[in-house]
């Protein structure tokens, strides 16, 4: 059995989770989906298609440090070298496999409702056909970003991408597509999502549209496609605009920021927080003084880490969750897209327009002056340094380091420090596209990342 058996085991698991008419059913063969309410039904399988999304890049990027003790204290071995950004063989496959889940159960929705072509112009069947191309847009492009390199046009062709599995069998071989194919599949699936997906959707952890228009403007800004991120951010922002004002959060609780609040488009989150967990991480006190002193995200993000004197804990979690990191969509992702799409395509006061609207929800009430910079290399630094700030702990910055390495005045080199020994993540490295767990190699015979 080749790669794919990985997936065997997750088949069974999507079937025991779905709602009841799936778990009242004793013959597994009779656990395909057969009706539009069916495949909707399944498509409410939040443990499958919104959770166990990778979180190797995060716990590879500068969001954070690890005292000697704390990184001592990890018990897995692949969290520890994900850390350093050791060039050793990953064992664990749960990072690769649960996102090949959902891949998997979209699959199998769409071949249902293919199978059904009457009825296709029914709103139920467009939305959940809609649902379905959105989770595995989604799906795809979470493991792009951790086991593929940073996207360049010219290279994109020749680069290895991801296995892009468009069918619900488990037993066909699995190849890796090019980073050029992978991200032209997300772009395909987001786009046919746009047009299936209803502008409103009640039930919480489903995708709308404005959620698949935040999709593709995010995979367009990982691309450099700057005039398409600016077009999508924008027309999520008609939609769903959206933002909290800081200033109302209970700043006294132990995670102030709600879950399922007003700004979340799409709610994800990752296999499990892993070395970024609450009593573990550290974050450094010169990205804290980034912050201003009038600026509630100062107080709302962090908290004084008793274990490690001058560094902080990190509490904004927006799955307001100890356990799990946050890697969905939201609108105040999406003003900084539109930010930093818009200043890149000449258009200065719309770029300031979108950081303006984003930063004066959060900072403290009437302290807030807007920024008015005009020149466009120094407003970008500004939403740069911006979007570093807003979307601290939320999976974004891996991608961001990716991309950003590719410009010269943007590379930076990681640096961390254990138990006396220095290392070093320079840009553009090699090791920016994770290496695929072992047992997907052996099993499934594809090639490994190069090194």
């Amino acid at each position: 059995m080749k790669f794919i058996q990985l997936l065997s085991f997750s088949t069974l698991m999507i079937c025991s989770s779905c709602d009841h008419f799936l778990d009242e059913k004793p013959d597994i063969k009779m656990v395909i989906p057969k009706t539009v309410n069916d495949c909707d039904l399944l498509l409410n399988d939040y443990a499958t298609l919104n959770m166990g999304y990778p979180a190797y890049g995060a716990w590879g990027a500068d969001d954070y440090f690890l005292t000697k003790e704390n990184w001592e204290s990890i018990s897995n071995n692949d969290q520890r070298n994900a850390y350093i950004w050791a060039d050793e063989p990953y064992t664990d496959v749960v990072q690769w496999q649960r996102p090949y889940k959902a891949v998997y159960l979209s699959n199998q929705v769409l071949e249902t409702l293919q199978a059904r072509k009457e009825g296709s112009d029914d709103p139920l069947y467009q939305k959940v056909s809609g649902g379905a191309y959105f989770y595995r847009a989604f799906a795809f492009h979470q493991l792009i970003e951790v086991y593929a390199p940073a996207y360049e046009k010219e290279r994109a062709a020749s680069e290895l991408g991801i296995p892009l599995r468009m069918d619900a069998g488990i037993d066909e071989v699995s190849t890796r597509a090019s980073l050029e194919d992978s991200y032209k599949q997300v772009i395909a699936d987001y786009t046919l999502s746009i047009n299936r997906l209803p502008i409103q959707e009640p039930r919480r952890g489903r995708p709308d549209r404005a959620a698949a228009y935040a999709g593709i403007a995010r995979v367009y800004l990982d691309m450099a496609r700057y005039e398409d991120a600016y077009h999508y951010a924008d027309s999520c922002l008609r939609l769903r605009a959206d933002l909290m004002n800081f200033n109302t959060l209970p700043i006294a609780n132990e995670l102030p920021i709600p879950r399922f609040n007003m700004e979340v488009l799409f709610s994800a989150v990752s296999t499990g927080a892993g070395p970024m967990a609450f009593n573990l991480a550290a974050v450094d006190l010169s990205l804290i003084n980034q912050y201003a002193e009038d600026d509630m995200r100062k107080q709302l993000f962090f908290q004084p880490n008793q274990n490690a004197p001058d560094t902080y804990s990190f509490r904004g979690n927006y799955d307001n969750s100890y356990s799990q990191l946050f890697v969905g969509l939201t609108t105040s992702e999406v003003y900084l897209i539109k930010a930093e799409a818009a200043i890149r395509t000449g258009k200065v006061n719309a770029a300031l327009s979108a950081l303006n609207a984003l930063l004066e929800t959060r900072w403290k009430t009437d302290t807030y002056v807007a920024i008015k910079e005009s020149d466009s290399e120094v407003l970008l630094e500004i939403i740069l340094l911006e979007r570093r700030k807003e979307l601290l702990f939320r999976g974004r910055r891996w991608a961001d380091l990716k991309r950003l390495n590719l410009e010269p005045r943007f590379q930076r080199t990681l640096i961390r420090h254990v138990n006396g020994e220095k290392y070093e993540l320079a840009p553009n490295s090699t090791k920016y596209a994770f290496r695929l767990p072992e047992p997907v190699i052996d099993l499934g015979n594809i090639p490994q990342n190069k090194r």
